[in-house]
């Protein structure tokens, strides 16, 4: 069975909003996709940071890692959690299992996500 959380909004949320490092304004200005110059406006990052629906992306998720300073794969595999999911099998290692260790240094992630992280560097 998938596991599934809104990794990519827990992640913007994580350094965007008041009380954060950078505003919603800051962070729409920084994160721009160097290929298409596509940036989320500010009002899509309000939306983001406040769990609410919003379409996923390769512009979006480019955009984020740009301007979160995050490898694309790791933002890539927090768009993957959210929208598809992930078996245990898939989020033993690789970008998945970075993911979840980055959530849980950044939001404080819930105990189970925190169980399977500390599992998987007891298992490194």
């Amino acid at each position: 069975m998938p596991q599934q959380r809104d990794a990519l909004t827990e992640l913007v949320k994580a350094h965007v909003g008041a009380g954060r490092r950078m505003s919603t304004r800051e962070f729409a200005a920084v994160a721009v996709d160097p290929e298409s110059g596509w940036a989320p406006s500010k009002s899509l990052v309000a939306k983001i940071i406040a769990g609410q629906g919003y379409d996923v992306t390769p512009q979006l998720v480019t955009a984020v890692s740009i301007g979160l300073g995050l490898d694309r794969e790791i933002v890539a595999a927090a768009a993957h959690l959210q929208v598809i999911g992930y078996t245990d099998a898939e989020l033993s290692g690789g970008a998945p299992a970075r993911l979840i260790r980055t959530l849980d240094a950044e939001a404080g992630a819930d105990e189970k996500a925190r169980a399977v992280a500390e599992r998987w560097e007891r298992e490194v």
